[in-house]
């Protein structure tokens, strides 16, 4: 686990990163900005319970390629899950969390997952942890902010303009952060190296 001191504000950015691309560490910088986060820890997991493992790189070759991208020695990247032996976020967060009380956490999502958050275990228990900060994402912005994870955290949701205070706030609190956005996929990434 990184080092951290007491009052630090930490954002958690998970995911398979199969592969990671720009796209990701354009989520991982406007993320740092907008929050004024101390560190961000990209957060590389062994697998996706949501997802098949077809096709799925080996975990070492994922944490190189990511702490190969990250270029900001403000992004730690690392495989915490694999060393929990968790398999889900909210187990994951919560023992983060228990190993530094003292540090404010924020969960980081591109607006893609917020489609699909409700399908995650435990997800409510997710927002009642931690703040999340829901990042832009090419796609249909308005079906993103109707998804039903969204519709059932509307009164927690924050304006933007109070993005910097986030992390410091009680969950649950969330907000979504406009940005410059990269249409990039690791989807569209996997297939066009099979051709």
């Amino acid at each position: 686990m990184p080092h951290l001191q007491p009052g630090m504000t930490v954002g958690l950015f998970g995911g398979s990163f199969n592969p990671p691309h720009e796209g990701h560490l354009l989520v991982a910088k406007l993320a740092l900005q907008r929050l004024g986060l101390d560190q961000l820890w990209w957060l590389v997991t062994p697998g996706n319970p949501l997802k098949s493992g077809n096709g799925l790189a080996p975990l070492a070759e994922r944490l190189a390629l990511s702490d190969a991208m990250a270029g900001d020695p403000r992004i730690r990247v690392t495989a915490i899950e694999k060393k929990l032996g968790t398999a889900y976020t909210a187990r994951t967060i919560r023992h983060i969390i228990r190993r530094n009380p003292a540090v404010h956490f924020v969960w980081i999502m591109g607006a893609d997952n917020l489609g699909d958050f409700h399908r995650w275990q435990e997800w409510r228990r997710i927002a009642a942890t931690v703040p999340i900060a829901v990042i832009d994402r090419p796609g249909a912005t308005l079906t993103y902010l109707s998804s039903r994870a969204a519709r059932a955290l509307d009164k927690a949701r924050v304006p933007e303009r109070a993005a910097r205070a986030l992390p410091r706030m009680k969950p649950p609190a969330w907000t979504f952060i406009h940005g410059p956005r990269s249409a990039i996929s690791s989807t569209a990434l996997r297939q066009e190296s099979k051709r």
